[in-house]
């Protein structure tokens, strides 16, 4: 095939938005993954779109950026392919305990921009009456949306090809050719050689063996989460619905495991129930004492969940960076080389932002959002302390 000007690396949610963005903008691209598109993280990710879980700061701004990205790159997709099941339904965080942590959480992030609305107990019953009776206080966000992501990242590569790009699954990159001074100049993978201009690393949890091979190393580790999923029911949770412990969850960098309560229904019916977070590397196994301590801490938010089935548990890893923030932008050791990944549980969200961030680096325009906290050099990344 002729040359392209960007070879985009991993066809999950944050690889097929970086091709969107860059198809949108006249880029010619490539989109290769070494397995189905859509088929790793983004297949068992939940689809949140949140500005509630995020304290005030870079990955702050780059959420509320990208809750308004979404709408603008929704419009433009292909009108046969634009059903992402997109909900607008707004999130629901609880206490059940001292009130006073998640009220001064959410004056913190009302200051920094984000819709954050204090309720008293009687009020979160209006939006959620199935709730515990021990909620002490909660803060509803209408901001906070869901999709469902493999359809989202299927929409977004064909837009992708509706623009003349190419999207290939099951090709693997086996090296990043440069040039004699040391510019990329395309990938050789299992399918042959690919001239480029430039290469971007959105591997995801894979992200940081992919840098390795491709000669820019950043510290990328895998990082687990499970999720229940119940049979369907009638409408029943009507929110993003999630305990106060899930902020802290989200933030930590404990490799030990974590488990706060996250719930919500999607529209088939079914209820997501999670979320878990543990770094043991790539072990897919599946640990009953994580299912056990999910659905503990679920019926502890929502009593009914104890009568429900629950239908089948899944597990994905999640790209998770060191410092919390994700990775996007050029390589500065090597001339052509991208990156767009570490967004750990919160790819689907950002990805859009994420996009065209990206694109408006990669063509010299004045970027939406501050650039330099999710630059690569950046200490964290690069393994100093």
């Amino acid at each position: 095939m002729a040359e392209v000007d960007v070879v985009v690396v991993g066809a999950g949610i944050v690889g097929a938005a970086c091709a969107e963005a860059l198809s949108a903008a006249g880029v010619r691209v490539l989109v290769l993954d070494r397995g189905a598109p859509a088929s790793g993280t983004t297949a068992a990710g939940e689809g949140n779109i949140l500005v509630s879980d995020k304290g005030p700061g870079a990955e702050l701004d780059l959420a509320i950026a990208s809750r308004a990205e979404w709408l603008a790159v929704l419009d433009r997709l292909p009108r046969q392919v634009a059903d992402v099941e997109w909900e607008p339904k707004g999130g629901l965080v609880v206490a059940t305990g001292e009130p006073g942590p998640l009220e001064d959480f959410a004056a913190a992030q009302r200051a920094a921009g984000v819709d954050a609305r204090v309720l008293k107990p009687a009020e979160a019953f209006e939006l959620e009456p199935l709730l515990t009776p021990s909620v002490t206080v909660a803060v509803h966000y209408p901001d906070d949306a869901q999709l469902q992501p493999v359809l989202a990242a299927t929409a977004l590569l064909a837009a992708v090809r509706a623009r003349g790009g190419v999207v290939l699954g099951g090709v693997t990159v086996q090296s990043v050719l440069r040039s004699a001074g040391g510019r990329v100049s395309g990938v050789s993978t299992s399918a042959g050689d690919f001239a480029c201009r430039a290469v971007v690393n959105a591997c995801g949890p894979w992200a940081g063996a992919f840098s390795v091979l491709a000669g820019g190393p950043v510290e990328i580790l895998p990082r687990r989460g499970m999720i229940l999923v119940t049979a369907p029911l009638p409408e029943c949770v009507r929110h993003k619905v999630y305990d106060a412990d899930y902020v802290g969850a989200v933030g930590s960098g404990d490799a030990d495991l974590q488990t706060s309560t996250v719930v919500e229904s999607t529209r088939a019916g079914t209820v997501l129930i999670g979320s878990s977070r543990e770094r043991i590397g790539f072990d897919d196994s599946v640990r009953v004492r994580v299912l056990r301590e999910l659905a503990r801490k679920a019926v502890g938010l929502f009593p009914f969940l104890g009568e429900v089935p629950v239908m089948r548990a899944y597990g994905g890893f999640r790209p998770y960076a060191p410092d919390h923030l994700p990775v996007i932008g050029a390589d500065p050791r090597v001339d052509g080389l991208w990156h767009a990944t570490g967004h750990e549980g919160a790819g689907i969200g950002l990805a859009a932002s994420t996009g065209r961030l990206l694109t408006e680096l990669f063509l010299g325009l004045a970027p939406h959002v501050d650039p330099l906290p999710f630059r690569v050099d950046r200490p964290a990344l690069l393994g100093v302390s």
